[in-house]
């Protein structure tokens, strides 16, 4: 009795390791890696053309966002090659809308914004 079972509990393990690795390659979609991209720009004034620190630039429908440093500089990076809206927007002055703008395959898009006072 002792040895049925046990070559029923061989038979059973060696089925279950061979049958987990069904289904796995090497050649997936799943496997490779997603193409990302990024957007950076610099956020200036529209009158003075003095850089601005701080300005919120986000991308319109999603939680993605950047900040503008201290040379007005930002980047937005990890994202999928497509057409977005771009929003920047800082206190006392209105909110920028860049619309549409396309992202390419190319590791960097560069977007300039300029922001006019409220």
């Amino acid at each position: 009795m002792k040895k049925l079972l046990l070559s029923i509990t061989l038979v059973l393990l060696t089925g279950i390791m061979f049958a987990d690795n069904e289904g796995d390659s090497n050649t997936s979609p799943a496997n490779q890696p997603a193409q990302t991209t990024t957007v950076e720009g610099t956020v200036i004034d529209m009158a003075t053309g003095e850089v601005l620190t701080g300005v919120e630039v986000s991308i319109e429908g999603t939680d993605i966002k950047a900040y503008s440093d201290f040379d007005g500089n930002f980047s937005i990076t990890d994202l999928k090659p497509g057409q977005y809206n771009i929003v920047a927007s800082f206190i006392s002055y209105k909110k920028s809308l860049v619309e549409n703008f396309v992202t390419a395959t190319e590791s960097k898009n560069t977007v300039n914004i300029k922001l006019q006072a409220d």
